[in-house]
């Protein structure tokens, strides 16, 4: 495997102004760069993808849609579609947002996320962009994603076409769950894996558990597993190292391009 696979999401160097993210990832001769709507969009979505082109770099999947508990979510996963298609990535992923404000309803939350799904897929077919489930580890259920397991994922994909609904594997978010080498074995079956993020879990979690992932090597997940799981299973596609941690972050972007690509060869290809 070569580095032509490697993909770095900005979220990994989340200070490092796009323009000269999406060039250093070209320079790097990686395979491509996933982005995040906030910073894309400050820096403008159009002239993103216009630079994503001269350079011959493939924007891998752009984050975040969902957060479905949101009173404008139908409105604000439009735009997140239009943007992908815009920079030409061919996964928007889906975090599908924590409980309504005063519920303590989790089923009725999950419902909701695929009955959401189900209402953006016809816009997302039309504009050649593929939805990705991102299941999260159940400490963020209730803010953040009540999508907690990849079975879960793969059950509110179901009802809908696997082109056009998808889940996205992270192993910083999966990796203590029994049951994901079976489950990685049924999406690739049902032809669900619309992507797959690397990021390590580091111990001790820092004070704020959301920038507790490490580099590729730097924690204690199997890594090399995962990406042989995925393979296995069929998946083909790039490999995206996103991880979110302040001491990452502290150090000049074309330093952690690095770095993630290092522990990206050695330890995940």
């Amino acid at each position: 495997m070569t580095r032509e696979r490697f993909s770095l999401n900005s979220a990994t160097t989340k200070y490092w102004p796009v323009d000269a993210l999406l060039r250093g990832c070209a320079e790097a001769g990686i395979g491509g760069a996933g982005l995040w709507r906030e910073e894309t969009r400050a820096y403008g979505v159009e002239k993103a993808a216009a630079l994503a082109r001269d350079l011959g770099l493939p924007i891998t999947t752009l984050c975040r849609g969902g957060f479905f508990q949101q009173a404008d979510w139908f409105d604000d996963n439009r735009r997140a579609i239009d943007e992908a298609h815009t920079l030409g990535a061919p996964v928007l992923v889906l975090v599908s947002g924590g409980l309504p404000d005063g519920s303590r309803d989790v089923d009725a939350a999950r419902r909701h996320v695929g009955d959401a799904i189900g209402e953006l897929v016809p816009y997302a077919q039309a504009a050649g962009v593929q939805l990705a489930i991102e299941p999260l580890h159940p400490m963020f259920a209730s803010d953040r994603c009540v999508v907690s397991t990849l079975g879960q994922a793969l059950d509110l994909a179901r009802p809908y076409p696997a082109a056009s609904v998808g889940v996205c594997i992270d192993t910083y978010h999966l990796w203590w769950d029994p049951e994901v080498w079976e489950q990685i074995a049924r999406a690739g079956a049902e032809g669900r894996i619309a992507t797959f993020q690397a990021a390590d879990w580091i111990t001790p979690l820092p004070e704020g558990v959301l920038l507790g992932r490490g580099l590729p090597g730097e924690g204690v997940i199997e890594l090399r597993r995962f990406r042989e799981a995925v393979d296995a299973a069929g998946y083909t596609g790039p490999v995206e190292v996103e991880v979110f941690d302040a001491d990452v972050w502290s150090r000049p972007g074309a330093q952690v391009l690095a770095e993630a690509l290092e522990g990206y060869l050695t330890h995940v290809a």
